[in-house]
């Protein structure tokens, strides 16, 4: 992956359950000769696979998809492969996906509404390791600005945090997840930044009451 200032192209993977979306995004991007479609799913496990493989510059990532969805998919490739950047390409325009696609380590949001010409814009920023937002989206975000909610752990968190309180050690969650051992304990250190805890014991009171594990009593 070249992340040069000046790349000569860029490539991309398209992540959309909508055959006629897929297909319009491939006619719109045909016309930049910077631009290079390598790769296309209709789902977000097939997407982990293919993201894996292919370690495009940008994924484009629709939300509501089948077997997993985008912002799920979106959190684990920007662990993964944190030098694919991830551009969300949706009709849900509702604060709640905004700030969840934001928490996963989305770096842009664009509405399938959008020109092509912005379309094409967004592409290239986030490939530069800049974030793009619709405009309307952009409005959106700062006339309501997100609040972080002390218990709003992303789906990743939740899985971790399942792992650990039911008692296995960094190492053995890092396994399970593939991905390091610094990852899972910086997962856990934001984990107990979230839920304001300190203890094992808390990680686990918290989780048995939210229905993450089963409780031995």
């Amino acid at each position: 992956m070249n992340n040069n200032e000046e790349q000569a192209n860029i490539s991309v993977m398209l992540v959309d359950d909508h055959p006629m979306v897929q297909g319009g995004l491939m006619a719109c991007l045909a016309f930049y000769d910077d631009i290079t479609i390598v790769g296309t799913t209709n789902d977000g496990v097939e997407a982990l696979k293919k993201a894996k493989e292919l370690k495009p510059d940008v994924i484009m990532m629709d939300v509501s998809m089948p077997k997993m969805n985008g912002i799920d998919a979106t959190e684990i490739i920007s662990e993964q492969i944190p030098d694919t950047r991830i551009l969300i390409f949706t009709m849900h325009d509702s604060p709640e996906f905004v700030r969840r696609a934001i928490d996963a380590g989305a770096s842009g949001y664009v509405l399938k509404d959008t020109s092509s010409e912005e379309v094409y814009f967004a592409i290239k920023a986030v490939s530069k390791g800049h974030t793009h937002f619709s405009s309307s989206i952009s409005k959106m975000l700062i006339e309501n600005p997100m609040k972080t909610s002390s218990e709003q752990l992303t789906t990743r968190e939740q899985v971790i945090l399942s792992y650990v309180a039911s008692g296995l050690s960094s190492k053995v969650v890092a396994k399970k997840l593939d991905i390091s051992f610094r990852t899972v304990d910086a997962h856990r250190r934001n984990i107990k930044a979230k839920l304001k805890v300190d203890t094992l014991a808390e990680l686990i009171r918290y989780a048995v009451s939210h229905g993450l594990i089963e409780s031995n009593e």
